[in-house]
């Protein structure tokens, strides 16, 4: 029987592909291109992830997989999948939340819908909650300022500063040899026009 008959392709836990349990990539998915379901859960599918054109495909789960790009996997989906409805992105980093780490809150995760339904507007459930109206007016407005930025990974090579002898005295009395005195002075200037003590004060002791 032929798989180009199938609507649906489960690559979930449990299936073994030619003895190996995790997928790490999705070649030959383009044979499926009349697609409606694909489920990726429990997978090893990073950054990389690259699917064919998928214009048929409603629902797409990818729960506990190694993405953390979430911006280029939105606009990855956004022109592969046009008519996508049902998207699952829990387990992996580019959805904050709690299980991921306990550093997230449920605000980070109110920022990750909007920006998700900002580049993905036709969508009806993210991870298994339906989008509500007021999500969707929420992303139309605020939706691209709620992109989260990366930092830079932090290099393992420092440059050392330049450096430069330190020495808390003047170069005038560096000299050992030479014990001239280094004088200096400055004059420091009262404006506390508004203090109570200024009444006792003459102008001339300014």
């Amino acid at each position: 029987m032929s798989f180009r008959k199938f609507k649906k392709w489960h690559l979930g836990e449990g299936l073994q592909v030619d003895g190996i349990f995790f997928i790490r990539s999705l070649e030959g998915l383009s044979a499926f291109g009349s697609l409606e379901e694909l489920i990726l859960d429990n997978n090893l599918l990073g950054n990389d992830l690259v699917l064919p054109g998928l214009p048929r495909l409603h629902t797409l789960t990818l729960n506990k997989n190694q993405i953390s790009d979430l911006e280029s996997l939105l606009d990855h989906l956004a022109e592969v999948t046009p008519a996508l409805e049902y998207l699952s992105l829990l387990g992996n980093v580019a959805c904050p939340n709690e299980l991921i780490s306990l550093e997230k809150d449920e605000e980070d995760y109110k920022r990750y819908r909007c920006f998700v339904l900002h580049k993905l507007p036709n969508l009806k459930f993210l991870d298994a909650r339906k989008v509500t109206r007021k999500e969707r007016e929420e992303a139309l407005v605020r939706g691209s300022f709620m992109k989260v930025v990366k930092p830079k990974a932090s290099s393992d090579h420092v440059e050392a500063p330049p450096e430069h002898p330190y020495t808390p005295l003047p170069s005038a009395s560096r000299d050992l040899t030479n014990h001239r005195g280094v004088l200096g002075k400055c004059r420091y200037v009262y404006y506390g026009k508004n203090s109570e003590g200024n009444r006792f004060i003459r102008d001339d002791q300014l």
